[in-house]
């Protein structure tokens, strides 16, 4: 029986209803997602500034980890080199472990991991003075919030660039290698530049990819592991941002 033309107009308003409906449904989540994303990065954040900041004011705590040189400067002890590298540990049990662990035991290993980035990252505040690391935090800030909103709202496929970043990313590492046995200023120099440019681009490429990782039929758990996951990326990508801009731009103590 054929349907009339009201009927058929009908049928098409309320697919395109039920259409708008879901298109909307996906945005509230993707929004809350998100929010949730930005929420456990920033709470890591803090987390990592306070850590560092009460290791660095605490003589007792300081003093196992750093010895003061003859020239005034601090040399890190065994303990301290050990800080320095467990946050690669904490990240290699997320990843390993992520689809064995629960939600809430993920939550566990990310706040250890900030609070462990906090102790590694207190000799900053022995190297720069605090006024030149609060202003260098706000420039970090801006440049990241402007790179993560154009990473949410473009149009254009950020994945094309993602295998430059990461050769650029692998090319810091190697360099910072070499650089701890040849200490050269310059080396350093370049190592920073090209690691402010390396980091920003990261920053909307992570953005774009979590993103495209939210899907609404996602339980609560898988949508925890996934906030989980995205805001220690973002928060990696803002921690090296932030450090790369301090060597150029920091005031040292």
């Amino acid at each position: 029986m054929a349907l009339r033309p009201d009927t058929r107009f009908q049928l098409r308003t309320d697919s395109m209803s039920a259409g708008m409906a879901r298109d909307a449904a996906i945005d509230v989540g993707l929004r809350q997602y998100m929010l949730r994303v930005y929420n456990y990065m920033a709470s890591g954040l803090a987390l990592t500034g306070v850590v560092a900041y009460l290791v660095a004011s605490t003589p007792a705590v300081l003093q196992l980890l750093y010895q003061p040189t003859g020239t005034g400067g601090y040399a890190p002890t065994m303990l301290a080199w050990i800080a320095m590298f467990s946050p690669l540990a904490f990240i290699l049990v997320m990843n390993f472990g992520l689809h064995k662990m629960k939600a809430s035991t993920l939550q566990m290993v990310f706040w250890a991991f900030a609070a462990v980035m906090g102790v590694s990252m207190s000799s900053i505040f022995l190297t720069f003075t605090g006024a030149s690391i609060a202003r260098v935090f706000f420039i970090s800030a801006s440049m990241f919030l402007a790179m993560s909103i154009y990473g949410y709202t473009t149009k254009r496929d950020l994945s094309g660039m993602g295998s430059f970043l990461m050769m650029g990313l692998v090319g810091i590492i190697v360099a910072s290698i070499v650089n701890i046995f040849l200490a050269s200023s310059g080396l350093h120099f370049v190592i920073s530049v090209v690691g402010v440019l390396v980091f920003v681009g990261l920053t909307a490429f992570d953005t774009q990819k979590i993103k495209s990782m939210y899907m609404v039929s996602d339980s609560g758990e898988i949508a925890t592991k996934k906030a989980v996951m995205g805001a220690t990326t973002l928060y990696l990508d803002f921690i090296n941002l932030f450090m790369m801009l301090l060597h150029l731009f920091g005031n040292r103590e």
